[in-house]
């Protein structure tokens, strides 16, 4: 147990940390807003709805830009189907939508290292367009789509 002497220094050395990235926070989130507006959910059903790789490119790259929290994922994939978006574009954009941070992206870079921060944001949003087109596959094979 740690006693009041090496907690007090440990507890000062945080909420300094905290105050110093409390900017990057606040901006991270109003810049997260801004551009979810700038992104209606017509022109994103239109934009994707021709089932081919373009729309699963075009899907990851708003999905990276937007980030969105996983529980409201389920919701808006929903919404996104129901409107005419194929399923694999609307994968690729909730994969990324949770998984790639482009927004987040100066406050990882800050916490993490820039070189892992990008090589993360990277393999996620390959990844969410890998995803999505198994997830396609798999619900193919198994008769559900």
């Amino acid at each position: 147990m740690p006693t009041k002497h090496e907690l007090m220094p440990a507890l000062q050395k945080t909420f300094h940390a905290l105050l110093q990235m409390l900017p990057i926070i606040f901006g991270m989130l109003l810049l997260t807003s801004i551009l979810v507006t700038l992104f209606p959910r017509e022109v994103i059903t239109q934009l994707l709805g021709q089932g081919n790789l373009a729309d699963s490119l075009v899907a990851s790259g708003i999905g990276s830009i937007a980030a969105g929290h996983p529980i409201a994922s389920y919701l808006v994939a929903g919404e996104l189907l129901s409107a005419g978006a194929g399923l694999v574009a609307v994968t690729a954009f909730i994969v990324a939508w949770v998984t790639v941070g482009i927004v987040q992206l100066p406050a990882e870079a800050m916490l993490l290292g820039v070189r892992f921060a990008l090589w993360r944001n990277l393999f996620c949003f390959l990844s969410s367009i890998a995803i999505a087109y198994l997830v396609a596959f798999t619900l193919k094979m198994i008769e559900l789509t």
